[in-house]
């Protein structure tokens, strides 16, 4: 049975969006790295050559965590914190790219889950169920994470996650898109790795929380699965 994520502006028709009034295939990019830079006049032209190329969608990271336990939560709201965020997100709007905000990492990189279970304890696989490190990720959202996995989990553990997320998030605000970020794995068709679910994923699964509600983000599968087909 599908999850009811509820009515919303129907923006997405399977592989086209509808941005400013236009629906179709929109390409897009990714850069990490964007809300790191120091300069504004970098961000400037970063955005500016991507969308001189004709690119309007942008996933970026909206997470930096520290990796060291803080005696209490902490947000860095300064010049070097969320203002660099702030601005990238100003600058794209400036140019008409719209972003993919990501905001926590299934790998180490920049701390991501690893930085939660260090204050809140536990292991980066209990961190979908773990209540005190969800409520403080939940205020940070839009796309659900970096590549997530639950190895050795039963699928229900992050469908069940993504599922309650995503209502939280419509609860906030019905318009936005939301993505899981997942790679893909779980597709029928064959047997080997990328196609079954011991990582905790099951993106058929996933995909019937609410089909319009999703941009599925899936460069990272195809990459893997054409590799796996010997197709590079």
């Amino acid at each position: 049975m599908k999850s009811n994520i509820h009515a919303r502006p129907k923006l997405a028709i399977g592989t086209r969006v509808s941005i400013d009034g236009e629906t179709r295939y929109f390409a897009g990019t990714n850069s990490y790295w964007i809300g790191f830079l120091t300069n504004n006049r970098d961000v400037d032209t970063v955005l500016d050559h991507i969308s001189s190329s004709g690119l309007r969608i942008l996933r970026i990271w909206g997470f930096n965590d520290v990796t060291r336990k803080l005696a209490t939560g902490t947000i860095n709201t300064g010049a070097d914190g969320l203002q660099r965020l702030d601005y990238v997100v100003q600058s794209a709007e400036n140019r008409g790219v719209k972003l993919i905000i990501n905001f926590v990492n299934n790998w180490s990189d920049c701390s991501g889950m690893s930085a939660y279970v260090n204050a809140f304890g536990s292991s980066k696989e209990s961190w979908y169920t773990n209540s005190r490190a969800q409520s403080q990720y939940k205020p940070t959202l839009l796309q659900l994470s970096t590549e997530p996995r639950c190895k050795g989990c039963s699928t229900d553990v992050i469908y069940k996650w993504a599922t309650d997320i995503s209502l939280y998030i419509r609860s906030l605000d019905r318009n936005h898109m939301i993505t899981l970020g997942d790679e893909g794995f779980g597709l029928p068709g064959a047997t080997s790795y990328l196609y079954q679910t011991s990582e905790g994923v099951d993106f058929v699964r996933n995909l019937a929380i609410r089909i319009r509600a999703w941009i599925l983000a899936l460069s990272t599968f195809i990459h893997k699965a054409v590799r796996d087909l010997d197709l590079l």
